[in-house]
């Protein structure tokens, strides 16, 4: 807890990308959650991985080893078949019990109007996983704005834009929350002032945080922790939008 608030840090990588060489482990996941006051958190593998069924299973374990701390979210390669997609994300659900599937266009270059992504997100509809989607660096495919017509076709899936645009793209956010109830936002990234832009037009039932890399995760905490908002607002972004978004819990 931060301040006398529960904390759901909604964007954490595990695991070790391909692409950077970033590598970051469960203990060191644990013991950073614990020095923040991080009570639970959506574990995200890296958007490019030699195995994902491994990347996935990494997370699978750290769920059956603390599952009051962590639930999971999977992320698969672009070009899989159809029958591949849905056969991995039935294996993450069934055996561990994921709640989420993550979308990078940046390194997943499917496009999000197109039929291939829709029928990845009826996937997703149909095992009841929030679609947890890149926004911001990587447009035009990570624009928020196409994301709302899955976001219409689907209108039971949860889709959460992460970043919510970015500084650059944070007002086609609101626009895409404003006319799509089942769109979610994740505040990292955004500058405070921006927060508070987004608050004018997004109710705080419909925002969370995130801190995406471990040297982040200070800054974007305390910037909802620390910003002069009610606190009902501050409890609802910090805990309450992302237990009810990939916990169930009752509004």
């Amino acid at each position: 807890m931060i301040s006398g608030f529960p904390v759901y840090d909604t964007h954490v990588h595990l695991g070790r990308a391909r692409h950077s060489g970033r590598s970051y482990g469960l203990e060191q996941a644990a013991a950073d959650m614990d020095s923040e006051g991080i009570d639970r958190a959506l574990l995200i593998p890296f958007p490019v991985v030699e195995d994902y069924r491994e990347a996935h299973d990494l997370i699978g374990a750290a769920i059956a080893a603390h599952p009051a701390r962590f639930c999971g979210a999977a992320c698969l390669p672009a070009f899989l078949s159809s029958r591949e997609r849905r056969a991995e994300l039935e294996r993450v659900v069934t055996l561990y019990g994921f709640r989420a599937l993550k979308f990078q266009p940046q390194y997943q270059p499917l496009h999000p109007l197109g039929e291939e992504f829709h029928e990845l997100a009826s996937v997703a509809a149909e095992l009841r996983l929030a679609l947890v989607c890149h926004t911001g660096n990587g447009a035009p495919f990570a624009l928020p704005s196409l994301f709302i017509p899955v976001a219409r076709r689907f209108p039971e899936l949860p889709v959460v834009l992460a970043h919510a645009g970015g500084s650059a793209y944070h007002l086609e956010a609101i626009v895409a929350a404003a006319v799509c109830p089942n769109i979610f936002l994740e505040v990292s990234t955004l500058m405070p002032a921006q927060v508070r832009e987004v608050l004018k037009h997004v109710p705080s039932s419909r925002l969370m945080i995130g801190s995406d890399l471990p040297e982040s995760r200070q800054t974007e905490i305390r910037k909802i922790a620390d910003l002069a908002i009610p606190e009902a607002d501050r409890r609802q972004i910090l805990w309450h939008t992302a237990r009810r978004v990939f916990d169930g819990e009752p509004a």
